[in-house]
């Protein structure tokens, strides 16, 4: 008889074999933890999650970006290993986005890559720290007041408040894309959720603040204007609709890049990871291009 479970494929295995440093760097008051492949003191990217997720999303992803770059995967506050905070606030996450960067060994200016409400937030950190980063890109994320974690969690579809489980198995079988999304490389998903779990008095939970659903001030999202070059990923079933698309084109400017990813979710990195690196890559390439021809630092 045959062995039915999905092989893991090799890219992935040599993917989590890549050595990565891990660290910390406060910033007002909440200790925020992220990862680092690559030798510090290369030009870098810093990785940004969705809600309620965390930076080993990107396990698979980072080493295969790193190359001749330090690519920095961090925890924002209320998310993975990183502290709490009594409140959150796009402005306060879009200035740990860039404190990190500024202490994980990233020489010079870094680009951005984020997903979903990470995608929010660093839209908000190209409208104000855009002269201290190369460029923003931007994956499947619907510009606009509330992300899609936040629009569940007000319905009470998910995110409702922590619920601890008896066993780490039983949480695992409960495990949930928010978006849902049943597309995915088996070997990914599972990665996510195991990493998704801590240990907690009474069994183990998810590592991030339900709290951070309720987050105030959307001011500097209605007015952000991108002060870098920005990139937009578009998932072919994501979340972004064609409506939306259009009024966010206006918003990027003409100078955006913008493109779909085909077959692929809104979890882009779970369902089609490498047709993501290949488009950050791309989109690598015709910054530097075009910073050589304009003569651009």
């Amino acid at each position: 008889m045959s062995d039915e479970r999905p092989q893991t494929p090799q890219w992935f295995r040599d993917a989590l074999t890549v050595p990565v440093d891990t660290g910390s760097v406060e910033v007002d008051g909440a200790d925020i933890r992220f990862r680092a492949w690559g030798e510090p003191g290369r030009p870098g990217i810093v990785l940004v999650h969705g809600g309620a997720a965390h930076s080993r999303w990107w396990d698979h992803v980072g080493p295969q970006l790193a190359g001749d770059r330090r690519v920095v995967a961090l925890d924002l506050s209320g998310h993975g290993d990183s502290d709490t905070r009594e409140h959150y606030s796009l402005d306060q996450w879009a200035h740990e986005i860039v404190a990190v960067a500024s202490a994980s060994g990233i020489e010079g200016r870094p680009v951005l890559v984020a997903h979903s409400m990470g995608g929010i937030i660093s839209f908000v950190a190209a409208h104000l720290y855009g002269d201290r980063l190369a460029g923003v890109q931007i994956i499947d994320s619907p510009i606009r007041q509330r992300t899609p974690e936040e629009e569940a969690a007000r319905r009470k579809a998910a995110f409702g408040p922590k619920k601890v489980y008896p066993t780490r198995e039983e949480a695992l079988a409960r495990f949930r894309f928010v978006p849902p999304q049943e597309t995915a490389v088996p070997c990914v998903r599972e990665h996510v959720a195991e990493t998704s779990l801590m240990a907690v008095e009474g069994g183990w939970s998810w590592k991030f603040d339900p709290t951070m659903f309720t987050r105030t001030g959307g001011d500097t999202l209605a007015v952000a204007e991108p002060r870098c070059p920005l990139a937009f990923f578009r998932a072919q079933h994501g979340i972004v609709s064609d409506e939306l698309m259009e009024h966010m084109r206006e918003r990027f400017g003409p100078s955006a890049i913008v493109a779909e990813i085909p077959d692929a979710g809104h979890h882009v990195m779970i369902d089609q990871p490498l047709a993501l690196v290949a488009g950050i890559r791309t989109v690598l390439s015709a910054w530097e291009s075009a910073r050589i021809v304009t003569g651009r630092s």
